[in-house]
């Protein structure tokens, strides 16, 4: 290969790395993701991060607690997500970030149609996938409807029942609040 053809292409890969960063930002990613996710230095990344979202990134650790995505709604959320990017994954040849993207966006559409608001942000559906590659998480099947849900890896899949199909006593009474309403 020649010099002019290695320095285009490091040309290419650092254009593509930038517009993967500004993708990240513009759907809400915290500064963590985007080093995790790109090849930018932290110094880069936080002058891109000021320029597109217009602030500071927020500061503070990533969730790392997998009790988030066990509970009621959080945990409709993420299996729907969750189902999602586990079929991009398998039909295309997308990247893991560009599945991640893409995954994250048909999420916010389903659920803004459904007029809710999301309760997944693209930081947290990220450290979804990361449980579940780490197999801190698992995808466990409905006995009931057949649906696949996020549970616990050890959970008893001959026994398992939805927060749909089951769910839990004062599911669905906090309307005003962002609760599910259930007929």
């Amino acid at each position: 290969m020649t010099a002019a053809a290695v320095a285009t292409k490091s040309v290419w890969n650092d254009s593509r790395q930038v517009e993967r960063a500004v993708a990240l930002i513009q759907l809400g990613a915290r500064l963590q993701v985007l080093e995790s996710e790109t090849d930018l230095s932290y110094e880069r990344l936080l002058r891109l991060y000021k320029e597109v979202a217009g602030r500071s990134p927020s500061k503070g650790q990533l969730p790392f607690s997998t009790d988030w995505f066990l509970t009621w709604q959080p945990n409709i959320h993420s299996s729907l997500f969750a189902n999602i990017h586990a079929y991009l994954s398998k039909v295309s040849a997308l990247d893991d970030v560009d599945a991640l993207m893409k995954a994250f966006r048909l999420y916010k559409e389903q659920i803004e149609q459904c007029g809710m608001e999301p309760q997944l942000s693209i930081t947290r559906a990220w450290r979804l996938v990361k449980f579940l590659d780490a197999k801190m998480l698992s995808m466990t099947k409905c006995s009931k409807c057949g649906g696949h849900f996020v549970t616990e890896p050890y959970e008893n899949a001959r026994h398992y029942e939805c927060g749909l199909c089951t769910p839990p006593a004062r599911a669905g009474k906090g309307a005003t609040s962002g609760g599910i309403q259930l007929h």
